[in-house]
């Protein structure tokens, strides 16, 4: 009981002195994670809406794939990239295993399918609404994706925090690619794994607060955003 004390004490001290071990694992966290959210959003958020208003071959197996895929383990997503990546492998030239970029592109392909799979249902929710009014304006299917994109813009932050919570609290695939290196490639869940098995509860205790205080802010702004929606959706059939 006494060492978790004085590991709550530590922790704080390291919080309110801004230490600079912790805080630099803290950005590189905030880096990686919103990097990989934003390319997440690039790829997902147009897939999404294509998959909701688009009819084509292989689409109903396309969206199974996607809806599995939000469960996919992150072990398996960091062995893949590692292979891609490792000097055997197709892309090993490029030299980016065991750098925040292999991170990167791990944590994208862990959330792209959340971001992609929540944009469908969400976009396919407001083809319904507004199609009749779409096709009478003769819009194209790029103009129909952009406008309910649009519309919907409000219900696609809450697929891409989302996206940003399991790509924050993500350990397996970030170890394996990036090799949890020390001022390189150590993130806050990695960190945490490590500072505890080598017994230093402190600094492990401020990373856990640190994160623990991340997932609380994602979660407000999550139920922000869905009293917001659920506000216009209400007004709307008012009106």
């Amino acid at each position: 009981m006494i060492s978790i004390l004085d590991g709550f004490s530590e922790a704080l001290h390291l919080l309110l002195t801004f230490d600079a071990s912790l805080f630099e694992i803290v950005l590189l966290s905030l880096r990686v994670s919103l990097t990989a959210v934003f390319f997440s959003a690039l790829i997902g958020l147009p897939l999404g809406a294509l998959l909701a208003v688009l009819k084509f071959p292989g689409r109903p197996v396309l969206i199974v794939l996607i809806n599995a895929f939000m469960g996919l383990p992150p072990v398996v997503v960091g062995l893949i990239v590692y292979l891609l990546l490792s000097r055997s492998g197709p892309l090993g030239v490029l030299g980016l295993l065991f750098t925040p970029t292999a991170m990167i592109i791990a944590q994208t392909m862990l959330i792209t399918p959340i971001v992609a799979s929540l944009t469908r249902q969400a976009i396919s929710d407001l083809w319904v609404e507004y199609r009749d009014l779409l096709h009478s304006f003769d819009a194209k299917p790029w103009q129909i994706m952009k406008t309910l994109l649009w519309e919907g813009r409000l219900s696609m932050m809450t697929g891409i925090l989302a996206g940003f919570g399991r790509a924050i609290a993500e350990v397996g695939a970030v170890m394996i690619v990036g090799g949890n290196i020390d001022h390189a490639t150590r993130v806050l869940t990695t960190a945490i794994a490590l500072e505890t098995s080598k017994g230093n509860l402190g600094l492990a205790l401020g990373l856990g607060i640190v994160l623990v205080g991340i997932a609380v802010v994602i979660n407000i702004l999550t139920l922000s955003v869905g009293h917001v929606v659920g506000r216009q959706t209400a007004q709307g059939q008012i009106l």
